[in-house]
């Protein structure tokens, strides 16, 4: 039945205002927000509700544009100095790591299908597709869940998290869409292959770099009339990152997030504002794309591949992704056998293998239909188990650091409100703090964190950029979060006061 586009825009309205109320509600029972998004999509479908979607094509246009979305704010929010000192650990992971996981699980899935169950039969390519389709951890869903629980980690395994899922992407892709190739092309070499992985990889991560850079001279140099128009500016940016590394035979995945890591990294005017858009935007593609992926399946079609979902599903959490980071990480020392463990169990599926799975389903690979119910029961499996898991694993382990408690201002009598979440503190300036200079613009502080006071003798003052701090001086900080807090004193190197 078609339905006219006001309906449709009443309904989509409906969708997403139900899902942000839900996901709210299951954020306080340690529910993962996203799992509920996909549910309510299933629900809505024509099993549920009654709202037909059937359209691979527009899913996957869908799920392109909010994985772009999503590691362009993914590389955004990263800083260099976070990412350097697990820069060597979370790249092995993301290369070495997937292709030992599509490996270890492809074997499992053939021997699995072939000799214990008789109802789902794969040839030894297709398993491979198969598990390659699900061999990265998905960014949505690791950058979701560590950043709404507020995590604060030892080891640098938070970082190391989030670069692995924001960089593991491109590969698991490759994976994808080679497997598919030897399926429709069997007599493609072994050097073509290694070529085209190569060129993928080099020209996805140099066009993110180089055109992430001269996106910043852009920004700064150029003067728009309409302050809104710089986030506009830099989506567009993003677009172009992906178009262009794509059109040259790069991995247009990977340049997305190399381009948000650049610029990200670097000054550019109305970053805080531009920040704050593209987290919102995030948010909602987040929504768009698991809504979407969710209409797509009929829960009747899960019912009979339940059985070997669940072993690949069980597989894959306990030991497929467990090995494949014990032999990735075997060269690194410095990182704890608990801290492996738990790098194992953060190995989260989500929508980036559902949205991959509809590229063998577009491409009409044999059984593609089947794998991509597979994916997606094993995804919901995965968010189930792991994603509500997430913190009981860190502090059972011994890996969460304690959250610092809460603080009361002495020199300013300043209260937010109840309904604001935003966090505030009071930080004395010493000698450390202004070690690159005095004025206010040298000190190293966080994105999402705002000198808005500052208190000198009984003297207090609305401080500017080239406003010139010393020694005693008592600033008031406003943050977004208790995390970014938690940030704003590791960069300025001074204890919590209490």
């Amino acid at each position: 039945m078609q339905i006219s586009i006001e309906i449709f825009i009443l309904i989509a309205s409906i969708l997403l205002f139900f899902s942000i109320l839900v996901g709210k509600t299951g954020y306080r029972f340690g529910v993962p927000t996203l799992l509920l998004f996909l549910l309510i999509g299933v629900g809505a479908g024509s099993e549920g509700l009654g709202l037909e979607f059937a359209s691979p094509d527009i899913a996957q246009y869908i799920g392109v544009i909010a994985l772009n979305i999503i590691l362009f704010s993914g590389g955004l929010d990263t800083r260099f100095s976070e990412i350097r000192p697990v820069a060597g650990k979370g790249l092995v992971m993301a290369t070495i790591g997937v292709l030992f996981t599509a490996l270890f699980t492809g074997l499992f899935i053939y021997w699995i299908t072939n000799s214990v169950i008789q109802s789902v039969t794969f040839t030894l390519l297709e398993s491979l597709l198969l598990a390659g389709i699900m061999s990265s951890t998905d960014s949505a869903s690791v950058f979701s869940i560590l950043r709404s629980k507020g995590l604060s980690l030892k080891e640098n395994l938070r970082p190391l998290l989030e670069l692995e899922s924001g960089s593991n992407d491109p590969m698991a892709f490759m994976l994808t869409i080679v497997l598919i190739q030897l399926i429709q092309t069997p007599n493609i070499s072994g050097w073509e292959v290694l070529v085209l992985f190569l060129k993928q990889l080099t020209l996805g991560a140099l066009s993110g770099f180089i055109l992430g850079r001269l996106a910043v001279k852009m920004i700064n140099r150029i003067n728009l009339d309409n302050d809104a128009l710089y986030s506009v500016l830099l989506l567009t940016v993003m677009f172009f990152l992906f178009g262009f590394s794509s059109f040259i035979g790069g991995n247009g995945y990977l340049a997305v997030y190399a381009g948000g890591l650049m610029i990200g990294n670097h000054r550019f005017v109305h970053k805080r504002s531009t920040l704050r858009f593209f987290d919102g935007l995030t948010w909602l593609f987040q929504i768009i794309m698991f809504l979407s992926l969710g209409l797509l399946v009929n829960p009747t079609e899960l019912l009979p591949i339940a059985g070997v979902g669940l072993l690949i599903g069980l597989f894959m959490i306990f030991l497929g992704r467990p090995l494949s980071v014990i032999i990735s990480l075997l060269p690194f020392r410095n990182l704890s056998f608990k801290g492996r463990i738990f790098t194992s169990w953060v190995g989260l599926r989500g929508a980036v293998p559902i949205i991959f799975a509809t590229y063998p389903w577009i491409s009409q690979v044999p059984q593609a239909k089947m794998m991509f119910n597979i994916v997606f029961f094993i995804t919901i499996l995965s968010l189930v188990i792991q994603g509500t898991t997430v913190s009981s694993m860190a502090h059972w382990l011994g890996l969460a650091l304690p959250v610092p408690p809460a603080r009361k201002l002495k020199e300013f009598d300043v209260e937010f409100s109840d309904e604001i979440k935003s966090a505030m503190c009071e930080i004395t300036v010493n000698e450390h703090m202004l070690k690159n200079g005095r004025r206010v613009m040298d000190v190293s502080m966080p994105d999402q964190t705002l000198l808005v006071m500052v208190k000198r003798s009984r003297k207090y003052f609305i401080p500017r950029g080239n406003t010139q701090l010393q020694k005693g001086d008592s600033l008031l900080i406003i943050t977004d979060n208790e995390e970014a807090m938690r940030e704003t004193y590791r960069q300025l190197g001074v204890a919590p006061e209490k």
